[in-house]
């Protein structure tokens, strides 16, 4: 069940994060919602990605990692990093 929830705080901070959420495809509720699910979950609870990281698994294909990976040495460090 969704609720709204009023939040008050810094005009300047509502713009970045506005801008943030736009230029991410995302509303500002989600960041919101996802931010306040990092915060409380339990410490014992470790995931192996973040909830960003896990709503865009799948959205690029592996041949597309590969390549980029090929094209990019700095991609080509995370990608392997991260595996």
């Amino acid at each position: 069940m969704e609720t709204k929830l009023t939040l008050k705080m810094d005009e300047s901070v509502i713009s970045s994060a506005k801008k943030y959420a736009a230029q991410n495809h995302r509303s500002l509720s989600r960041l919101v919602e996802t931010y306040f699910k990092n915060l409380t979950e339990k410490s014992s609870q470790k995931k192996k990605f973040s909830p960003l990281v896990e709503s865009l698994i799948g959205v690029i294909s592996e041949e597309d990692i590969n390549n980029l990976a090929e094209e990019d040495p700095k991609a080509k460090w995370i990608i392997k990093r991260e595996v």
